[in-house]
């Protein structure tokens, strides 16, 4: 399974982690699907570490609440699994303490500084074509989509 990510810098493609992380990659899935991230901002960028969307609240760029947001709902962290490990372009849920993740993901710069991630947060996926634009995403930019669709 892949999800492909539209942004205002171009397009990324991501493998997922279906068969390792299943709790987190189905509600991942569901919430693309839904169509929930369609219109939010990337808005937490930091350099070197990585690229943070997923908050609707982010919706309105001037919203106080902007990164604080989730679908109403927590899920469970599942970092004993299987390829859990921070690296260039994977995909890993943020969340404000443990088994606290909704909604929210970020996508490693590299793996020098987010190594410490590892059995953090639940890497579910990895971006595959389009790692470029990692780079290029500014706080701010739209994703204006994300596709699911079947290998």
């Amino acid at each position: 399974m892949k999800a492909i990510f539209t942004t205002s810098k171009g397009t990324m493609t991501a493998t997922l982690y279906a068969k390792e992380v299943p709790g987190t990659v189905a509600n991942f899935v569901k919430l693309a699907n839904d169509g929930f991230y369609d219109g939010l901002r990337f808005h937490r960028v930091i350099p070197g570490f990585v690229i943070q969307g997923g908050c609707p609240y982010s919706r309105n760029p001037r919203d106080p609440r902007v990164g604080t947001g989730g679908p109403g709902w927590h899920i469970k962290c599942e970092t004993q699994a299987e390829r859990q490990y921070h690296d260039r372009g994977v995909l890993s849920m943020a969340h404000a303490g443990k088994d606290t993740g909704g909604s929210q993901f970020f996508i490693s710069h590299n793996r020098q500084n987010t190594q410490h991630l590892d059995g953090m947060h639940t890497c579910f996926g990895k971006v595959e074509e389009g790692i470029e634009v990692v780079d290029l995403i500014e706080a701010g930019d739209l994703i204006e989509s994300i596709k699911i669709v079947e290998d």
